[in-house]
């Protein structure tokens, strides 16, 4: 499953779902909250753009935002909001493709890092934060917590979500460290059912801090959430800031 097959025309068309989930406001007043506070009077970079869930409503906070984004139907459903001058975009993977300018944030948010499939493109991915950043410039990283303790021997796969509907299951190949989420959508009114699959590669914290440290970051902070929640050993995600070293 290549990840610029998965985000195709038709996910792309149904990824937004205004006013809940992850575009709830409960959700997202607070992404958006911190992450303005966190670029302050510069231009903030997203990495993984996708259709402007979060881009969108920053920019309307006044923050000047780029996006890099490796599906070309999330950027067409980003257009019917924004368009180009308003909020620019390249087309390229997170790893590698460099825009211009220099930002005071670049930032990766609802688990999207775990979507580069091996370690070394997830380190490659903190190395080109630090590329655009200018010195005290921030990365922050949005990312759930493996839920290994949840699965008993022999059984490889954890149900994280299930309501009328929708169930969400993970699926863990702990030897690669990989992960497929499955989701599962029912129709009881036509009995259809539809599945949508994705592969992720999890990361630990402690190992994306070293991540970052190899791309010469230090850890900021760490909250359990955007509001800035205390991160115990029991959080099920983290919001982690990263900060490149200032010149003085």
């Amino acid at each position: 499953m290549r990840q610029k097959e998965l985000w195709n025309a038709d996910v792309a068309r149904r990824y937004d779902t205004p006013g809940t989930g992850m575009f709830a406001p409960g959700v997202l007043g607070p992404t958006v909250e911190r992450l303005a506070r966190l670029a302050g009077e510069g231009a903030a970079l997203e990495f993984a753009i996708g259709t402007g869930r979060v881009a969108v409503p920053l920019a309307g906070r006044g923050v000047r935002v780029t996006g890099i984004e490796l599906s070309r139907p999330m950027v067409e459903q980003l257009r019917t909001k924004a368009d180009e001058s308003a909020i620019p975009v390249v087309i390229g993977d997170m790893a590698t493709t460099v825009v211009p300018g220099d930002y005071s944030l670049v930032y990766l948010v609802y688990n999207t890092i775990s979507n580069l499939l091996d370690q070394a493109d997830q380190v490659e991915c903190f190395r080109n934060a630090a590329r655009h950043l200018v010195p005290g410039g921030r990365f922050v990283v949005e990312l759930w917590v493996p839920e290994l303790r949840k699965l008993p021997p022999g059984q490889p796969a954890t149900v994280w979500r299930s309501e009328p509907g929708y169930i969400g299951l993970d699926t863990y190949d702990i030897l690669h460290q990989h992960v497929v989420s499955h989701h599962f959508r029912f129709d009881d009114g036509t009995e259809r059912a539809e599945l949508f699959r994705s592969p992720h590669r999890y990361i630990w914290p402690a190992e994306l801090d070293l991540m970052a440290r190899l791309a010469g970051f230090e850890l900021e902070s760490r909250h359990a959430d955007w509001d800035g929640g205390e991160f115990t050993a029991d959080s099920p995600s983290h919001v982690s800031v990263y900060r490149l070293p200032s010149d003085s």
